[in-house]
C-alpha cells in the first residue's frame, strides 16, 4: 500500500517531540500527521561557482505568488557581509537570507582530514577517534560528521564526514549530492522512521507477542537561524537551510525547500511552519496561520490513495483507464 506522510515543524524550541504515528527525535520542535500503512509504520573551503549563471539544481525557492520574496534585486550586501554568506554562493536562492551568522571560533584539530571532493564510497586505510565526531545511527548505516568542541555540542563541521556499516569500523567517503558548508553551522537533529512490528512464529508460543524494531530511514539537520545558541530568546531554526542523511543510499545532500509564507527575506521567522511529505522528501515553509486540522490532512490524504487503488483495480475490468467520478 502507498504510504503518505505529512510532517508539520514549527521552529519553536518549545514543545517536546511527541508523536503518534511517524516518530523523531527533533530537537527543539516537531508536530506530526500521517497515515498508518499496514506494516505498522510508527510516522518518524565551498569552490565560488565559476558560472554564477548556471543553475543549480538544490535550491530554495519562493513562490510566485509571493511578491516580496521574488523583489531581491535590489538587495545589495555591503562587503562585511559578503564574508558571513559565502557558504551559501553555491546556492541561487530568490533572495538573499539574512547575513548576520554569528562566527564560532575555528578550532583546530591534530587529526583532521579534510575528505570533501574524495571520491565517494572509497575506503580509507586509517580509523578516527569516534568521540571527536557526530555519531548519527541510521538503519543501514552510521553517519559521522566532525564534533568541533562545544558545550552544546550542536555544532556540526562538514569539511570531515565517513560513514561505516552499522557498528564497524569499516570507514569510507559519503556520497556528497550538495555543496557543503565550509564553516561550523549548528544545527539542530530530526529524523524519519519507523517501527517495524512483527508477530512470533506459531510454534514458539512462549516468544514476546511482538517484536518492535526501529528503523531510521532519514535524518535532517537544520541550521540555527543566524548560529544562535539555543538558549537564545530569539533562537529559531532556519528551515531554508537542511541537510538529508539518506540511510539507503548513504549518502548526505541538502534539501530543495519551496518557501511560500509570504515577507520574503525579512518575514518574522518565528511564524514559518515546515511541511515534510512524500516519506520525508518533500519540503515546504508555510506560514503558521495555514496550518490544516490532522484530520482534514489525513482523510484528503485517504481519499486519494483510496481513488487511486480503486482505478487501478477497475482497470482490469473495462476498456478505458479513467472512470468517470460523480
Amino acid at each position: 500500500m502507498a504510504t503518505t506522510s505529512t510532517f508539520l515543524l514549527s521552529p519553536f524550541p518549545s514543545l517536546s517531540p511527541k508523536f503518534s504515528t511517524f516518530t523523531s527525535s527533533l530537537k527543539p520542535i516537531i508536530t506530526t500527521t500521517a497515515t498508518i500503512p499496514t506494516r505498522s509504520f510508527s510516522p518518524f573551503q565551498l569552490k565560488p561557482i565559476s558560472n554564477p549563471s548556471k543553475k543549480n539544481p538544490f535550491l530554495t525557492r519562493s513562490d510566485d505568488g509571493d511578491a516580496e520574496g521574488g523583489a531581491s534585486d535590489d538587495y545589495e550586501m555591503d562587503d562585511d557581509e559578503m564574508e558571513e554568506v559565502d557558504n551559501k554562493k553555491d546556492f541561487d536562492i530568490d533572495y538573499v537570507v539574512a547575513t548576520e551568522d554569528e562566527d564560532i571560533a575555528t578550532v583546530e584539530s591534530k587529526s583532521f582530514v579534510h575528505t570533501q571532493g574524495w571520491d565517494s564510497e572509497m575506503v580509507v586505510d586509517y580509523r578516527i577517534n569516534e568521540d571527536e565526531f557526530h555519531k548519527i545511527s541510521l538503519f543501514d548505516c552510521d553517519f559521522f560528521i566532525r564534533k568541533p568542541p562545544d558545550p552544546d555540542n550542536n555544532v556540526y563541521d562538514f569539511r570531515e564526514m565517513y560513514v561505516t556499516p552499522p557498528d564497524t569500523d569499516v570507514y569510507s567517503i559519503p556520497k556528497i549530492l550538495a555543496p557543503m558548508p565550509t564553516k561550523y553551522i549548528r544545527c539542530a537533529e530530526s529524523d524519519y522512521g519507523a517501527y517495524n512490528v512483527t508477530e512470533p512464529p506459531i510454534d514458539a508460543p512462549r516468544d514476546p507477542l511482538y517484536k518492535t524494531e526501529r528503523e531510521i530511514m532519514k535524518v535532517y539537520l537544520t541550521k540555527h537561524y543566524k548560529n544562535r545558541r539555543l538558549g537564545d530568546p530569539e533562537f529559531v531554526l532556519d528551515f531554508e537551510e537542511i541537510y538529508v542523511i539518506d540511510s539507503k543510499t548513504k549518502s548526505i545532500t541538502r534539501a530543495k525547500v519551496l518557501v511560500t509564507a509570504p515577507g520574503g527575506r525579512n518575514r518574522d521567522r518565528k511564524t514559518d511552519l515546515l511541511v515534510i511529505s512524500d516519506r520525508g522528501s518533500s519540503f515546504k515553509i508555510i506560514h503558521a496561520s495555514e496550518k490544516e486540522d490532522p484530520t482534514t490532512v489525513i482523510e484528503r490524504e485517504e481519499w486519494d490513495n483510496s481513488r487511486e487503488e480503486m482505478e487501478r483495480h477497475l482497470r482490469k475490468l473495462r476498456d478505458f483507464s479513467i472512470s468517470n467520478w460523480f
